[in-house]
Parts: structure tokens; sequence; C-alpha cells
């Protein structure tokens, strides 16, 4: 299977001011297509590898290849997490965030909170724990995420510093409230919770 790095799926410049077509630029075509790059010379000559779809590679692979294919991955569906329209969530998944964490804003701030409390290099998600149905918040370190674990991710927040440094420096808790509020997707996360 030939791996490609989707287009974003809106303009450079349609998340400023909150983050700058600058900061996109450099994420999306330095960052994001580099770890593709690196993950097409990993598997140059594993033709089962190849084989495989990107979220199989992330589930079952290891080293540098796992690295490479779930930083592919994670930052696909980092842009797809963010809309400079972004939707409401659905009744069902209101419902969901209310049983899980009380309120919508109480899921907000844990996600602030977790996202921020990330040491380092990472992503703070909101997930569906399959095997009980219930919303959760957590982060993940570097490339990993939750995928491995069958758990299904709803959204996610990155953490790495490339995604936010040109824009807040060292401001990591602006940047989240930035995301948070104006730039999360919610109607994103609704259709991955539709997916059973």
């Amino acid at each position: 299977m030939k791996f490609e790095v989707p287009s974003l799926p809106y303009a450079k410049d349609a998340l400023a001011p909150h983050i700058s077509a600058r900061t996109v630029e450099i994420h999306y075509e330095k960052h994001h297509k580099g770890y593709m790059k690196k993950l097409d010379a990993a598997l140059a000559s594993d033709d089962k590898r190849r084989a495989a779809s990107l979220e199989e590679l992330v589930r079952t692979s290891d080293g540098k290849v796992f690295n490479c294919a779930a930083q592919v991955w994670n930052h696909s569906f980092y842009w797809n997490s963010l809309s400079p329209e972004p939707k409401s969530p659905s009744s069902e998944l209101m419902g969901a965030i209310e049983k899980s964490f009380g309120s919508f804003d109480a899921l907000k701030s844990e996600l602030k909170s977790v996202a921020a409390g990330e040491f380092g290099s990472g992503w703070g998600w909101l997930v569906r724990v399959n095997s009980t149905g219930e919303l959760a918040v957590t982060s993940t370190t570097d490339a990993e995420n939750p995928l491995p674990d069958n758990i299904t991710p709803l959204l996610t927040l990155d953490v790495w510093e490339h995604a936010y440094y040109l824009d807040y420096q060292n401001e990591r808790g602006r940047y989240l409230d930035a995301l948070i509020e104006h730039l999360l997707d919610w109607g994103f996360a609704s259709a991955n919770f539709a997916k059973k």
C-alpha cells in the first residue's frame, strides 16, 4: 500500500488568529510530511508491512516503523480534530460527555489539564474506552496513541512544541485554550463516537 499524507481539510491560514499560517506550514510540510518520508524509507524493503494499512502498522509495529506510522496517523487525526468553523457535539456525544464528566465545561477543563500536564512531547486525547463504552481523557508520550490499546480516539490535541511554539512560545496553556475554545471540531468527535 502506498501511504500518503492527506491534504489539509482547510487552507493553511484558516486557523488564524489562533494558529498562524506559518505554524501550519511548518507543522504540516516539515513535520507531518517528514514522518511520512521516514516511514517510506523504513518500509522500502519490507513488502509485508507495506501491504498493511497505516492503522495496522500503528497497532502492530514497534521501533522506528511505529514511531513514524503513529506520527503520520496522529497528525492526520489532529488536523481533522480542528476546524475554522467547528461544529457542536451531537446529542449522543453530549449525553456521553455529561455521563462521563458531568458537563461539557468539565470535559474541556479536563482536556486542558491532562494535555498541559503531559511532560515533554506528546498528545492529549478524548477517547471512548471500548470495554466499558465510557469516555475518558488521556495523554500519550511522543508518538504513542490509543489505537494499540483498542481504545477509540475521538479527537486529539498535539502538545509537541512544534505545534505551538511559533505562536505561543512556552505558553502551552494559552495554546490549549485557543484549541479548546475556538478550534476543536466536536462534529469530528461526534462522527468518531458514532462509529461502533
